[in-house]
């Protein structure tokens, strides 16, 4: 993996030596102080996770940085390990139902594994600190839009647009060269699982600098507005039966969670007491349990063959989700922050951030690959979640694994930051460290 060229924001104190070589993920202090950067001031050519280790700042909320790399990785397992992947009836695509309905009880477990909203709460910190950083690095100009926009959405470029850009090179090159061939949106829409969620979380950013102004203005009132625009729009589906309310309660509940991820970022909820974070937990439980016993929706979080869905169109069901999720995080937050000060642990949880979107766009077009190799050698894929296909389960791990690690050792070089953006970033008074906070969790 080539070497990172980034920005000092600190002199560099000896660490350990390492092979991985990651994006400045680790530097900045979670706080509103500008940095203090003379123009004299000079980059190092490359800096080792060794060094972004041992200059994390005390201030720096490591639980956030946790939180994404770990979401990221129950979306990748769910997709290889708990998935019933397999062809259509007509042989003709990949489909991917799960055993959920097939497992009495098992629903519950959606309520911790369906970690979506868990990605938007820390998209709502990470957004949140990246506009309060810019104000921070230019006290008398308020952030534009056009700026923020492109700050936030500069790391998704690199290894979305690669994704998708070889993607439909592949494919001109086997129609091209394949007789026959049906094409990847015929065969394999799965692959591209990943650009729906990348597409809703881009939303939600193109809208953060008007909600976090809402948020600065009148919080507690714009959270309940979104509240009461999700209740009606869901009335509005099914107790009237117009469907295309499902497409805007789907935007109001995404948005509704990134806005709790400013009530951490602002301290809110740091400052509330174990009660009040018990509250918020057993709230969130008490609306999914009174939902999903009273209300039309179903009790799994994630989509279950012959049942409805309360992913797409997104219900009412992942707003209390997400509040449930969030109280739980909250609850285990002094604990895991603890934990996270163990050098190991934190130096992987650093070397997964550096890699995130390269290892999210890729990980379906690696299972494919381990799909097309099983396959290749005389097995079948499974359809019903029997004894067979629960012993498999390690086997979908470490194949598509494997493919996964080869991709990235290709790719994530695209994904680190280049001598270009070095030079940028390096240029004195432009950022402050809670902007630099929230390429973590951007």
């Amino acid at each position: 993996m080539p070497t990172a060229t980034v920005p000092s924001t600190a002199p560099l104190r000896t660490g350990p030596p390492s092979t991985l070589v990651v994006p400045p993920l680790g530097r900045p202090a979670v706080t509103d102080a500008p940095e203090d950067l003379s123009p004299n001031t000079t980059a190092p050519e490359s800096i080792s996770l060794g060094s972004l280790v041992d200059n994390t700042p005390d201030t720096r909320d490591r639980f956030v940085d946790f939180l994404r790399a770990l979401s990221i990785a129950v979306v990748i397992l769910w997709h290889w390990v708990f998935s019933i992947t397999q062809w259509s009836t007509d042989n003709d695509s990949l489909i991917m139902p799960n055993p959920i309905g097939g497992v009495p009880g098992l629903w519950a477990a959606t309520w911790l594994l369906q970690i979506m909203p868990v990605f938007f709460l820390v998209g709502g910190y990470a957004n949140l600190a990246g506009l309060d950083g810019m104000t921070a690095a230019n006290a008398d100009i308020r952030p534009t839009w056009r700026a923020f926009v492109a700050k936030r959405l500069h790391r998704l470029g690199k290894p979305v647009g690669l994704y998708v850009g070889l993607w439909v090179i592949g494919e001109i090159v086997a129609h091209a060269l394949v007789p026959g061939y049906r094409g990847v949106t015929t065969w394999g829409m799965v692959v591209f699982v990943p650009l729906w969620f990348l597409g809703v979380y881009v939303s939600v950013v193109l809208l953060a600098p008007f909600t976090a102004r809402l948020h600065h203005r009148a919080p507690w009132h714009t959270l309940g507005g979104l509240v009461a625009g999700i209740a009606l729009a869901d009335a509005a589906r099914f107790g009237l039966g117009i469907e295309r309310a499902g497409l805007l309660t789907s935007a109001l509940v995404w948005v509704f969670v990134h806005q709790l991820g400013y009530f951490w970022r602002d301290g809110s909820l740091v400052r509330c007491g174990r009660r009040a974070l018990v509250a918020v937990a057993g709230g969130g439980m008490l609306a999914l349990v009174l939902l999903t016993t009273f209300g039309p929706y179903p009790r799994s979080m994630v989509s279950v063959t012959g049942e409805g869905s309360n992913m797409f169109p997104t219900t009412a069901c992942i707003a209390a989700l997400a509040v449930f999720q969030l109280g739980v995080a909250m609850l285990v937050r002094p604990a895991a922050t603890r934990w996270l000060q163990r050098r190991r642990v934190w130096s992987f949880t650093v070397a997964v951030n550096a890699v995130a979107m390269t290892v999210f766009c890729w990980h379906m077009t690696a299972l494919v690959a381990a799909i097309a190799v099983y396959e290749w050698v005389g097995f079948t894929l499974g359809t019903e979640a029997d004894a067979a296909w629960w012993a498999q389960r390690p086997l979908w791990l470490v194949l598509p694994g494997v493919f996964l690690a080869a991709l990235v050792a290709l790719f994530a070089r695209f994904e680190l930051p280049t001598p270009s953006s070095r030079a940028r970033r390096s240029r004195p008074n432009l950022r402050s460290p809670a902007e630099s906070a929230a390429e973590v969790t951007g």
